[in-house]
């Protein structure tokens, strides 16, 4: 078969560690694999007993990452009707939204280099993938935890689905069923948050554009935006107290707002998303460009030729080094022949630069001198004079 559709079967088994047969059970798998000729490869994972979600999603993240790792164009999993049915109400009961209420798709194509998934028995039922093990002799291994039920899902598999299968025969065909038009309606609302954000500038969004939207159409968008970052979606709580805040701030505030994993920023017009504790940015070198090669932070820096503006184009022309940099120690500066050199500090509180933004301002650096600050200007040193050759670098966010 692998010959006739043209791809090629390797096998991976993650080995949890959690239960005292786990070793018997891969070498089942090896086994299994070894005689009918696929590649087979296991993996070790150390599952957090600590896990707030509890054992389960715990076991569950350490086992993805681990498949993630794996070099393949597309990840096939066993998932069947019946599994399908359980995660739908295991995520209906903790009050999930229109995507987790879709459960899995039987395809998912990869994006930027992440494999694609398959789960080609999705639309079959567990007692149906049993009798046809059987009449074909198959053995296979039962894992005994699937019985214990103080885990949310087996409590969900051995009472509450039979329960409402006992009124309902064909209940998780029509749970299924129902998974499907949600991930449509989910998939819909993709759609709209990709238009909205187009509207409304790309990744950083204009703020007066993204407030004239509905809360709901915000909220959907921030989602979409959270999960494009591959982070999770924010609680509805935190992402209606962010879209408050929003609303209530003059568009001149700052805003800095913890989402969990995420952070909903607003400065000068523009909102955006960005990781917690996402880090500085790397200072480097710049080597006379129009833009400097790495983004810095949310946004990139960029230089323009501008007569009598800027900084004297002579001054980076005879330079040995020109380099991007975070804020030095004890940096001060000086912005026109009539003004005092000023420290960092006042220079932000003058420019109304809040706290949380400083550290990450772009700093020029002309062999070692400062000679512009990113937000705040060029420093009188360095400035370009009237009717002279100059350079306006520019920090500019990016908007896709």
């Amino acid at each position: 078969m692998q010959a006739r559709f043209g791809f090629a079967l390797s096998a991976a088994h993650v080995n949890h560690g959690l239960n005292p047969a786990a070793s018997a059970w891969q070498a089942h798998c090896a086994a299994l694999c070894s005689h009918r000729g696929i590649p087979f490869a296991a993996f070790s994972v150390d599952v957090a007993r600590d896990d707030p979600e509890g054992l389960e999603s715990a076991a569950r993240k350490a086992r993805h990452a681990v498949l993630e790792s794996v070099a393949c164009d597309w990840l096939v999993f066993g998932h069947h009707r019946d599994d399908q049915a359980e995660t739908v109400l295991f995520r209906l009961f903790r009050g999930t939204g229109l995507r987790g209420a879709s459960a899995m798709a039987a395809v998912e194509p990869g994006a930027e280099g992440r494999a694609g998934r398959l789960r080609p028995l999705l639309g079959v039922g567990r007692a149906a993938i049993r009798d046809w093990a059987r009449v074909h002799a198959l053995t296979w291994v039962e894992d005994d935890s699937n019985t214990d039920r103080r885990f949310a899902r087996n409590d969900i598999r051995h009472r509450i689905l039979p329960a409402i299968e006992t009124a309902y025969p064909s209940a998780s065909a029509s749970i299924a069923r129902a998974a499907a038009h949600f991930r449509e309606a989910s998939d819909l609302l993709d759609e709209l948050a990709a238009s909205d954000e187009r509207a409304c500038g790309g990744r950083m969004l204009v703020s007066e554009v993204l407030l004239a939207l509905s809360d709901a159409r915000v909220a959907n968008l921030l989602r979409w935006q959270a999960r494009c970052c591959g982070m999770a979606a924010p609680s509805r709580a935190r992402l209606l107290e962010a879209l408050r805040q929003l609303r209530a701030a003059p568009a001149v505030r700052p805003l800095h707002f913890p989402l969990g994993d995420l952070v909903c920023c607003a400065y000068r017009g523009e909102v955006w998303l960005e990781p917690v504790g996402g880090g500085l940015p790397t200072p480097c070198h710049w080597v006379g460009a129009a833009e400097v090669e790495k983004p810095w932070g949310v946004g990139k820096v960029v230089f323009s030729p501008a007569p009598g503006r800027g900084i004297v184009r002579a001054a980076m022309d005879q330079a040995a080094k020109l380099s991007l940099v975070t804020r030095p120690v004890g940096l001060r500066m000086r912005l026109a022949p009539e003004r005092p050199s000023r420290t960092f500090k006042n220079l932000c509180q003058e420019a109304g630069i809040p706290a949380w933004m400083r550290e990450r301002l772009p700093v020029l650096e002309i062999d070692g001198r400062v000679a512009w600050i990113g937000g705040i200007g060029v420093d009188v040193a360095f400035a370009c004079p009237p009717g002279g050759e100059g350079v306006v670098p520019e920090w500019v966010p990016v908007s896709s």
